[in-house]
């Protein structure tokens, strides 16, 4: 059994400093320097220096997209406190955003840097899990992204204030943030082992990443009982990542079979 130890890791004159910003800070500077260390090992040494010129603006539009999908979807909230848009100290932020507003902006910085735009993708989305792994500990400490009811030996300790009305007589719950934080470390090290083969298809290893994270989503969210937005009776994760799996297999396919033609 485990728990959090609060939302507050310290304060700098009465501010509160949330471990979850401090996560999320960190996996972010992981997830960038892998995806250098990947560009600059599989793809292109010399032009692997740029990532580290128009890498800021890449999290900075990064956070925005993902802020802004959560928003979205949880629009009816937001639109009652528009202020409570930027704090995202306390979370608030969905990888599904981050991803679709994060390769639009590889596109661009692709074109102005005149870097492949799918060697591109690959190194950052074959990075990508490795800081996601990280970043889901940012749920731990706000006694978000947990499932059902459990007594497993690893259960999760979640805070009256955190609990879904119908779950409230219940103390422990799955650590569904843990789940994930582990499969997307497994994601990372497939696409590490068979990085050096794909790197050979361009565009192939970031469809790859997409498939097997969409799939592990899909998993992971079969459990949780705080899931953002459900349609009808499905979260919306699923449903979003349902169709990131076509299309990812589809673009595959298209690339395979261009290279081998």
């Amino acid at each position: 059994m485990f728990q959090s130890p609060g939302e507050v890791a310290f304060k700098i004159f009465s501010i509160p400093v949330y471990y979850y910003g401090i996560i999320l800070a960190f996996a972010i500077l992981i997830g960038v320097y892998t995806a250098y260390l990947l560009y600059r090992r599989y793809y292109d040494n010399v032009k692997a220096s740029y990532i580290v010129d128009f890498s800021p603006f890449i999290i900075i539009i990064g956070v925005l997209g993902a802020r802004l999908y959560y928003c979205l979807v949880n629009f009816s909230y937001y639109a009652a406190n528009p202020f409570e848009i930027l704090n995202i100290r306390q979370g608030g932020l969905s990888i599904h955003g981050m991803i679709i507003v994060g390769i639009s902006a590889l596109y661009f910085f692709a074109r102005k840097y005149q870097m492949s735009f799918l060697k591109l993708t690959d190194a950052f989305l074959c990075a990508t899990p490795l800081a996601q792994s990280v970043g889901r500990w940012g749920n731990f400490f706000n006694s978000e992204a947990f499932g059902l009811p459990t007594n497993l030996p690893w259960k999760l300790y979640i805070p009256l204030s955190h609990r879904p009305l119908e779950y409230i007589n219940y103390d422990y719950f799955h650590p569904a943030f843990l789940y994930e934080s582990i499969l997307d470390l497994l994601i990372f090290f497939v696409l590490i082992l068979m990085l050096k083969k794909l790197s050979k298809y361009p565009g192939t290893a970031a469809c790859l990443y997409l498939i097997m994270y969409s799939a592990a989503r899909i998993l992971v969210e079969g459990c949780r009982i705080d899931s953002v937005l459900n349609i009808g009776s499905f979260p919306i994760a699923q449903i979003v990542s349902c169709v990131i799996i076509i299309l990812a297999s589809i673009f595959m396919a298209v690339l395979l079979r261009r290279k081998n033609c």
